[in-house]
């Protein structure tokens, strides 16, 4: 394990036979689906990967868009962005929202097959006439193209949002299976900046599909439990330098 880089030695990692349920976040089945290896190393043996920088601009732009959905949850109003895209929903007005947003709780579902407690934090939660929850996301970027969901990186966004529903269907609650991404888009073609950065707000549908979670789940605790260190993925990055670190 020398030539890992151990930047932080994580305290919560997996213990085998434990009869104690073990968290898992919504982001650790990403980075399971991503790389096995790296997944092994940190949630299993304590070494995580390097940290990445924060998106505080993304951040912002989601701060600031909670603030204005709940001007309409707090009215039970539609917010003009639904009524532009005809979406016939309200935001949703629940004692658990703040819970739910709270990326270190969320909304949260013991597995019994696997004694996985599996959380995320959401966006948003709107919801339809029949009652139905829709599960929200935001997103901020800049290009100059459209944006979209069409790029093979955004699968994990797709992913993301389908572990939501799923997690809200495991709670009891009745969910639509189209959920919403509130894209916001930074204009980068003004004349000037003016101390202040435009946005081109796109609300884009997204039909989940949440029929692998139950599979993947079963594959992360069978690795957890294993005694050898799974395969890099060809596709990670972080394997990959080290790998070439090694060479060097």
């Amino acid at each position: 394990m020398s030539e890992y880089y151990a930047g932080k030695r994580n305290s919560g990692f997996y213990i085998p036979g434990s009869k104690q349920p073990f968290k898992l976040s919504r982001s650790r089945i990403e980075n399971f689906i991503g790389c096995k290896r790296c997944f092994y190393l940190d949630r299993r043996l304590g070494i995580d990967r390097p940290p990445g920088y924060p998106f505080t601009l993304n951040s912002a732009v989601d701060k600031l868009l909670k603030k204005e959905f709940d001007i309409h949850r707090a009215e039970g109003s539609a917010h003009p962005l639904m009524k532009h895209y005809n979406v016939d929903a309200i935001p949703l007005a629940h004692e658990l929202i703040d819970e739910w947003r709270n990326p270190f709780h969320g909304i949260r579902y013991l597995h019994e097959a696997t004694n996985l407690l599996i959380f995320g934090g959401i966006d948003d939660i709107w919801q339809d006439n029949d009652g139905k929850l829709i599960i929200v996301d935001y997103k901020a970027t800049s290009k100059t193209d459209e944006v979209s969901l069409d790029a093979a990186w955004q699968d994990g966004y797709k992913r993301q949002m389908e572990i939501y529903q799923w997690l809200f269907r495991k709670n009891g609650y009745q969910v639509s299976d189209t959920g919403f991404f509130v894209y916001c888009n930074g204009l980068s073609d003004k004349e000037a900046f003016d101390a202040k950065l435009e946005f081109d707000v796109k609300l884009i549908p997204y039909q989940g599909d949440t029929t692998w979670i139950e599979q993947a789940l079963l594959d992360i605790k069978a690795c957890l439990e294993g005694n050898e260190i799974p395969k890099s993925s060809p596709d990670c990055d972080y394997c990959l330098y080290v790998k070439t670190l090694g060479e060097i």
